[in-house]
């Protein structure tokens, strides 16, 4: 992982939004949140967001895989959490 490269972005919009299919707990996006934490935490002008999947085992059904990981309206939504426009 590039974790200099993450902690430039950071550094440029004080913002940090990651997002994964994985599971909540244990996940690289878990990783990246304590690498930011060591690394960039004083560049942070807001907590970091993680959009993952859901903490369920996932469903075989399309619909209810649907459901069960991040969408496009989830990214959305943390964004404008993360920036004040809500």
């Amino acid at each position: 992982m590039d974790t200099d490269l993450i902690v430039g972005s950071v550094q440029k919009t004080n913002r940090l939004v990651s997002v994964e299919e994985g599971w909540p707990t244990s996940g690289i996006d878990a990783e990246i949140a304590a690498l930011m934490m060591e690394h960039a935490f004083d560049y942070l002008d807001a907590p970091l967001i993680r959009v993952t999947a859901k903490d369920i085992p996932l469903p075989y059904a399309a619909n209810l895989e649907k459901l069960a990981l991040p969408q496009v309206e989830d990214i959305v939504n943390a964004v404008e959490k993360i920036t004040y426009n809500q």
